[in-house]
């Protein structure tokens, strides 16, 4: 999701020290294993608003994802850190508001707690955690401020809508709409409350006293069905609502007091427009520039002042008086997903970018391969971004500013990364300078870009690249739709001609490709039955394994290879040519002569849809994680297996020296034997 740059390139770091702290106990006789520590740390912030902070003084208030998620108060005039505050029990945050009197809320998505929680900052309290608001929900997206201390939220997967006052507590107003899973963006004014929701792309206004609720009408020549209501945003008597999801979309402005929609502009970044200046108008982002928007005349005034990369949406944007010489009176200030302040006045004109003293936290890893240059690879969760380990140096290095990848293989001199969203796949050449066009606020000129994007299955309704393979001279990835879809597209993409062979939707109906592997001029697939995103209710009982033939572009066979389990995550072949899989608490091994298994392990009565299974050269052993329980080998010729370590391993990968690197969270660690 995100992604301005806070460095062009990534330097070097030095060796990875062996740390100690939150590991997991191996299991006795297990072979060593070496903490790695942290390959990735960042900051990402997602939910910020503009307001009074400690002592009534006016600071940017942003939440940064973490274990836990944290509320910063940064200084706009130095970018200093006024306060921090740990939400414990949080990972983080896309809905922070502050409320007339004083107090700030924050609502979470989850870390070790289940999530969807409500906090409330005040001057004199500092933070309080009010819990969960509505019981089934895990999700708050939104929160906005409403009348005294009063908050309103949106939620998921239940689409619920909530209030909150400190004197009389929770008040649930129920689903907005049984066709919907999301109020995904939350505002208010004059008494009512606007919610937005996902696609097909809703608009509701309910009453904040009686809950009466009124659809508005979609706005004329606008198509909500593969839209969601992302931004909602009251200002000044208009309503704001951009259309779309995280990239920039349409925009259209509703006149509250007229009851109608008044007003359109395109390529709108999100996550917030400003608060009116004296005449009426907001400062938002459009294709790229902070400018000045007039509702009453549909006036469109640039500022000059540029947003480049593909994520420039702002994490709040407001009015500060900073006392610097060219910034007199008011200024327009605001936040950037890597902590990076902006700031614009609009009497001088001055415009500055600013990084400000946000503190990085640690990433989840959830991608791990061997790169074409021997270095281990480890991709980031949300944040983004991925880390280079040398295993004979110990040495690091760290690309920041890049999507969260969902999977990575060698193939042909380049590491090819899959990455969230719109299930793009990039090409990265680590013989070359990293130059990362869409992501980075500046890159270098005249440099090509690199990781280079080679396509997208966007148009597909695409969303996660869960599984890259090489496949002989080929590049083959499998997907998992986004929310609403279901069924998973197979793609070869041909790196001599740069053009994609083969993509075929439903090679297996209404079932994600989670899984790759090839031997012989065929690729095997392990299916999910679940969508891309979760509240997507699945309709096919049982992940499947099928065969397809690379040359003829068909669907060889398709068998069921682990009855009632939803998912086959992993695949690999083992020394002898048999094909081995893992689906929850279940390893298989399958003849693909004779077309079915004929081996299986079980390791417990899991149904999880998670795991990871990897075969070692060196030792001829397979390597997995199971449901995310512990951490085994098994030995494809007895079928005996051992529980190396017992925790939440998660990703796995085998290095070419026999080395198994997995990681934990955040952590990555080195197996050796």
């Amino acid at each position: 999701m995100t992604l301005i740059k806070r460095l062009a390139a990534c330097g070097m770091a030095a060796a990875l020290a062996v740390l100690g702290g939150g590991a997991t106990p191996a299991v006795a006789g297990a072979p060593h294993v070496v903490d790695l520590g942290v390959p990735l740390q960042d900051v990402l912030l997602v939910g910020g608003v503009v307001a009074p902070g400690p002592g009534g003084r006016t600071v940017l208030w942003g939440a940064s994802s973490g274990a836990p998620a944290h509320l910063n108060a940064l200084d706009p005039v130095t970018g200093a850190e006024v306060a921090r505050y740990d939400l414990p029990g949080a990972g983080g945050s896309w809905a922070v508001d502050a409320a007339p009197d004083g107090s700030v809320y924050v609502g979470t998505y989850g870390d070790t707690t289940p999530g969807g929680r409500l906090y409330r900052w005040t001057d004199q309290g500092g933070v309080q955690d009010l819990g969960k608001p509505v019981a089934s929900e895990t999700f708050v997206w939104s929160v906005a401020a409403g009348e005294g201390a009063t908050v309103y939220g949106g939620t998921s997967p239940g689409g619920r809508l909530f209030s909150y006052d400190p004197a009389t507590g929770v008040r649930d107003y129920g689903r907005l709409s049984p066709a919907h899973s999301y109020v995904r963006s939350v505002s208010y004014a004059g008494g009512k409350i606007y919610a937005g929701t996902e696609a097909p792309a809703a608009v509701f206004e309910i009453d904040a006293a009686t809950g009466a609720t009124r659809q508005l009408p979609v706005p004329e020549g606008l198509d909500p069905a593969d839209k969601w209501a992302y931004d909602v945003n009251a200002a000044g008597g208009y309503l704001y609502v951009r259309y779309g999801g995280a990239s920039p979309g349409p925009l259209r402005v509703w006149d509250i007091a007229a009851g109608r929609w008044t007003g359109a502009l395109e390529s709108v970044h999100g996550l917030d427009v400003s608060p009116p200046d004296a005449d009426g108008a907001v400062y938002l982002v459009r294709s790229g520039e902070l400018v000045r928007y007039d509702p009453r005349t549909g006036a469109v005034t640039g500022t000059g002042m540029p947003f480049t990369g593909r994520v420039a949406n702002t994490r709040g944007i407001g009015w500060a008086e900073l006392g610097l010489p060219d910034y007199p009176g008011r200024s327009v200030v605001g936040l950037l997903w890597r902590g990076l302040m902006f700031r614009y006045n609009p009497q001088t004109g001055a415009k500055s970018f600013v990084q400000t003293a946000v503190k990085g936290e640690p990433i989840d890893v959830t991608a791990l391969a061997q790169g074409p240059d021997g270095r281990m690879y480890a991709g980031g969760f949300l944040n983004g971004g991925f880390a280079a380990l040398d295993p004979r140096t110990g040495q690091r290095e760290e690309f920041h500013t890049f999507s969260q990848s969902e999977d990575m293989v060698a193939h042909d001199g380049r590491l090819y990364v899959g990455a969230y969203p719109d299930a793009r796949v990039y090409a990265y050449d680590p013989a070359l300078p990293w130059n990362s066009t869409e992501y980075s606020p500046s890159p270098e000129p005249g440099q090509a870009p690199n990781p280079a994007r080679l396509f997208d299955l966007a148009a597909d309704k695409q969303i996660r690249p869960r599984a890259l393979v090489s496949a002989g001279r080929y590049l083959a990835a499998g997907t998992m739709p986004d929310l609403g879809h279901l069924g998973g597209v197979l793609a070869v993409w041909d790196p001599r001609t740069g053009t994609l062979k083969h993509a075929e939707r439903n090679v297996v109906q209404d079932q994600s490709i989670v899984s790759l592997a090839y031997r012989d001029g065929v690729l095997y697939g392990g299916t999910s039955i679940y969508s891309g995103q979760s509240a997507t209710p699945p309709t096919q009982p049982e992940a499947k394994l099928f065969a397809w033939s690379v040359k003829e572009d068909r669907l060889l066979w398709e068998i069921v290879p682990a009855p009632g389990k939803p998912a086959v995550p992993a695949l690999a072949f083992d020394g002898r040519g048999r094909l081995w899989g893992i689906a929850g608490g279940e390893v298989f091994a399958v003849s693909t002569a004779a077309r079915k298994v004929v081996e299986r392990v079980t390791l417990s009565g899991s149904k999880s849809a998670g795991g990871q299974l990897a075969y070692n050269e060196r030792d001829r052993k397979l390597y997995g994680a199971h449901a995310g329980q512990d951490l085994f080998s098994l030995d494809p010729r007895t079928g005996r297996h051992t529980v190396l370590r017992q925790g939440p391993v998660q990703h796995l990968a085998v290095h070419g020296s026999g080395d198994v690197y997995f990681a934990e969270g955040p952590r990555l660690f080195r197996l050796t034997r």
